[in-house]
């Protein structure tokens, strides 16, 4: 070291204390003193400038370039502070190539650049003086400690980087040495060694590498935990990469090389899958996402069923309408009867599709609600619809359904989730425009888990269907194309906002008439069939089906009817098996009477059934009749009035009998009556009170009486607002002792002021009445456009009288008391009591 600076020494200018020397411009390299380095050179000026050192003290001054990409550097180039080095060996490589061995001797700050030499870089350099700095011995241990501790924390994290100073820190102790050696020795970047370099007290360096270190072994940890994972990730899918590999060649060896694996099936779907770009787009984000996963991982089986559920649904797959309105026509004659508005409908909106057919706007398509009672055909009239006009069926039972995710799915990353039941649909059906029928939409409810109706309202909106997001499937699906079909019992439990999206039909009540239509041409051979009988072994006479029409069911529909006929059918199938055998023990005898029969009389044989059911056999059948029909009284009675109720199996009377006895002026209501027939007696009572002068009953006959409402058939609830003239009439009739005309029946509401208010279900009801044998019905007067509606069949041979108050209501179906007749000579008729009577 004595030598080195003796000869700085000789170096030194006359002007100042400064060492003219050769310069090495560094790229991407910093040396620090101490240092003992190889690098390469191959620019002309460089080299030189090692010759010009080699010549000469051999001392050479490295310094770094700011800026890689420059090739003739200048002073504003160039960092500030550098290492004057000695030069220990320089050797020659091929093309041009110097390598040269120098070690960093001192610092030195660059003062200035001759520029009257051009071949090589000559400077002058003011040298750093080592630091003069006092620092205690006990902090330079620490310091040299703290270094030691912090490098080995650092290879262990960089195992590689540290191998090669572990030796040379061994014995060192010095602060400044060891700042040198671990600053050169490590991978730190450019900057940092050369802000280590121009640094200029040890305070000031070891605070700033202790800081440089901390930062490298945070990196370096979590560089390390980074790592570790990736490898293990990689050792896994190597190693099912392997199994995979081998299973396949297992598969080869086996012949079964065709098979491909689930995500290549997957990718081969979604190539024929008819579907929007972004819909592809999405199936095929799945499908990536998919072969990233295990196949042994529960996410897996989730992603599988995802994709399956999105490649099997009908995205813009569509079946062709049959336009043939004729054909159309032809096939709902041939699967019902009657039912002529719900027919009209079909036919209205296969005609609208017709006529825009070539036209390029969508069309809405319509909701049908059908609603009737049960048995009257609504179900499968949606099948016939479907067949008619060529579309794929999809029936939905709604009834009970009170989960909300019923309708729109479930979120996929629930476990057991699923689509709901309109993607459902749509995925049986195979195509986009189905006919979906929504059973029993009228039984919907609602609990903790949702409101399923609150969904149907996206469902059967055409103005929002047409991009309904089920939870599961998470893309937009078009329900606009889907024909909905609704059925309902009644409409009064259907929300108000979604019964506003579905156009209303009614599916009434069938008459006898149309029952046996039905039967003969539609029942009976669905029935045999059902049951292996044939048409020549069983007939079912006219008499008989009536018969069962009228005794064996009470209904709106024909479900019961279709039951009891295959109750007569499997009667019969026993009979037939019994004689079938008995037939063969006696085969012999047959064939011998067989020979001796004509051919004519033979074939005539064959054509008779052997079994015939008629009025007067059928309780062999079916047993004693099960129904009695109500009958119209026999003679006008006091209190006693025939009423007329709607059900929903269809219409049926009702005869409601006033009772009164002495007591307090209670009201004593019997019957299983609802909440609204109650308020009905009540308002009865209340206007016949207020009538009571002019029917000349005494103000007290209301606190010295009770008064008893009773409607025979108690076990049978009933509800509903049309009892109230039927009731306010039998009150009236008691406390006047008129009776009530024995051949009338009576529906209405009642007002307190005696107005008579409208009412529903009137088919159901005129036929009741007219099963009972009544011929004059009191109606609302507000109802003669629905009597206007019924057909001849119902209304023939009825007196429908149309009232508006009660005065006219008294006026039709009281008849004069006992003592009334007498004054008047026994007229006979209908008059009101006179003022001023006791009656």
């Amino acid at each position: 070291m004595e030598d080195t600076i003796d000869i700085i020494s000789e170096e030194k200018t006359p002007e100042a204390d400064l060492l003219q020397i050769p310069a090495v411009a560094l790229r991407g390299l910093t040396i620090l003193p101490g240092m003992i380095i190889h690098f390469d050179l191959n620019r002309k000026k460089s080299i030189c400038a090692v010759e010009q050192a080699m010549t000469g003290s051999q001392l050479l001054f490295a310094v770094t370039q700011k800026d890689e990409g420059v090739e003739e550097p200048g002073m504003q180039d160039l960092y500030a502070v550098g290492t004057v080095a000695r030069l220990k060996q320089m050797s020659k490589l091929p093309n041009g190539i110097v390598r040269v061995l120098v070690e960093g001797i001192v610092r030195g700050r660059l003062y200035e650049i001759k520029e009257e030499v051009t071949t090589y870089l000559s400077v002058s350099v003011e040298r750093v003086p080592r630091e003069a700095e006092f620092i205690a011995e006990a902090r330079k241990e620490a310091m040299v400690r703290q270094l030691k501790e912090m490098f080995q924390n650092y290879s262990v994290v960089n195992p590689r980087s540290g191998k090669m100073l572990t030796k040379k820190l061994e014995n060192m102790t010095n602060p400044v040495m060891v700042i040198d050696v671990l600053t050169s020795g490590l991978p730190l970047p450019v900057k940092v060694k050369q802000t280590v370099l121009e640094t200029e007290t040890v305070e000031e360096r070891y605070d700033y590498l202790v800081s440089v270190l901390y930062n490298e072994i945070q990196v370096g940890q979590i560089r390390k935990e980074l790592t570790e994972k990736m490898q293990k990730k990689v050792n896994k899918h190597q190693r099912e990469y392997l199994l995979r590999e081998q299973m396949h060649a297992i598969r080869e060896e086996l012949g079964e090389d065709t098979v491909f694996s689930d995500a290549d099936q997957y990718t081969e779907a979604l190539d024929k899958l008819k579907a929007d770009k972004s819909v592809k787009e999405k199936i095929a984000k799945e499908i990536s996402r998919f072969k990233s996963l295990s196949g042994s991982s529960s996410e897996s089986a989730v992603e599988r069923g995802y994709i399956e559920t999105l490649l099997e649904m009908p995205w813009d797959k569509v079946s062709k309408d049959n336009m043939d309105i004729e054909r159309a026509e032809r096939i709902l004659e041939e699967d019902h009867y009657g039912l002529e508005e719900v027919k009209e409908r079909v036919l209205e909106f296969l005609a609208v599709r017709s006529l825009a057919k070539k036209g390029t706007k969508r069309l809405d398509t319509p909701i049908m609600c059908l609603v009737g009672p049960p048995g009257t055909g609504k179900t499968s009239i949606a099948r016939s619809v479907a067949r008619a006009l060529n579309k794929e069926y999809v029936r939905i039972s709604l009834g009970g359904v009170r989960d909300e995710a019923e309708i729109r799915g479930h979120r996929k990353t629930y476990v057991g989730a699923m689509p709901g039941r309109i993607a459902t649909g749509l995925k049986q059906a195979g195509v986009a425009n189905p006919v979906m029928l929504l059973d029993e939409i009228d039984k919907v409810s609602s609990d903790y888990k949702g409101d399923p109706s609150a969904a149907l309202l996206e469902v059967l909106d055409g103005e929002q269907n047409n991009r309904f997001r089920d939870h599961y499937i998470e893309l937009p699906l078009d329900l606009s194309q889907v024909l909905f079909i609704a059925t309902a019992n009644s409409v009064s439990t259907i929300p108000r906002p979604l019964l506003d999206r579905m156009e209303v039909i009614e599916v009434n009540s069938y008459t006898d008439n149309e029952k046996m239509h039905i039967a003969k041409d539609y029942l009976m051979k669905k029935v045999y069939e059902k049951n292996a009988i044939k048409e020549n072994e069983l007939t079912i006479s006219d008499s008989a089906l009536q018969a069962v029409i009228d005794g064996y069911t009470r209904e709106a529909g024909v479900r019961s009817l279709e039951r009891e006929i295959g109750k007569i059918c499997r009667k019969a199938a026993k009979e037939i098996l019994k004689k079938q055998e008995k037939e063969k023990k006696n085969s012999s005898d047959k064939k011998v009477a067989a020979k001796k029969q004509s051919a004519k009389e033979q074939v005539k044989k064959e054509k008779e059934a052997p079994i015939k059911v008629t009025a007067k056999n059928l309780e062999k059948y079916l047993g004693k009749v099960k129904y009695m029909p109500d009958k119209a009284n026999t003679e006008p009675q006091v209190g006693i009035v025939r009423g007329l109720a709607w059900t929903s199996v269809g219409g049926d009377t009702l005869q409601i009998e006033v009772n009164i006895m002495p007591g307090k002026g209670d009201l004593e209501l019997t019957g299983q009556m609802g909440d609204v027939m109650k308020e009905s007696a009540l308002t009865g009572l209340s206007y016949v009170r207020s009538v009571s002068e002019k029917f000349d009953i005494p103000a007290k006959t209301y606190q010295e009486n009770d008064f008893h409402i009773h409607i025979p058939e108690g076990a049978v609830p009933k509800d509903g607002p049309s009892a109230g003239i039927t009731m306010a009439t039998a009150l009236l009739s008691a406390l006047t002792h008129r009776p009530v005309r024995a051949d009338i029946a009576m529906t209405g509401e009642i007002t307190l002021r005696g107005r008579v208010l409208p009412i529903g279900g009137l088919k159901e009801k005129i036929l009741a009445a007219k099963k009972a044998g009544i011929h004059t019905v009191l109606v609302p007067v507000e109802n003669k456009k629905d009597i206007a509606e019924l057909s001849a069949e119902i209304t023939g041979g009825m007196e429908i009288c149309f009232v508006e108050r009660m005065e006219e209501v008294t006026e039709h179906a009281l008849l004069m008391a006992e003592t009334e007749k007498s004054q008047t000579g026994g007229a006979k008729g209908r008059r009101t009591a006179k003022k001023g009577e006791n009656a």
